[in-house]
């Protein structure tokens, strides 16, 4: 399911502190070549929201904090570990959606939003 065209997505500086953190430690461990694939990947996966909050394979995480929902980066063919944890904006105008967090997904998530 699909929303309204133009949803502007928002980082918040702890989501930016995560990206910037996964791509450093990606490069470390596998080299630059695959930190930018990654970083394509997690891109996609947070472009993808601006389709609206509830594209193919985003979860409702009520349980873990109201309008909390998530997305994995794995779609569309390409790997990866980790979750968007996002939420939509209310504080604006135009239809928002704030990005909380990148986490991995072997993490407990309820203890690190």
């Amino acid at each position: 399911m699909t929303g309204d065209p133009g949803w502007r997505i928002r980082l918040t500086a702890t989501a930016e502190s995560d990206l910037r953190n996964i791509l450093r430690w990606t490069a470390r461990q596998f080299g630059h070549a695959q930190a930018h694939v990654y970083s394509e990947t997690l891109t996609r996966a947070i472009q993808a929201l601006t389709d609206g909050p509830h594209v193919a394979g985003s979860q409702q995480r009520d349980s873990i904090a109201r309008g909390l929902m998530t997305l994995h980066v794995a779609r569309n063919g390409r790997k990866g570990r980790h979750f968007v944890l996002y939420r939509v904006s209310k504080t604006t105008e135009a239809p928002t959606i704030e990005v909380l967090r990148l986490l991995h997904d072997s993490m407990d998530l309820a203890r690190h939003v």
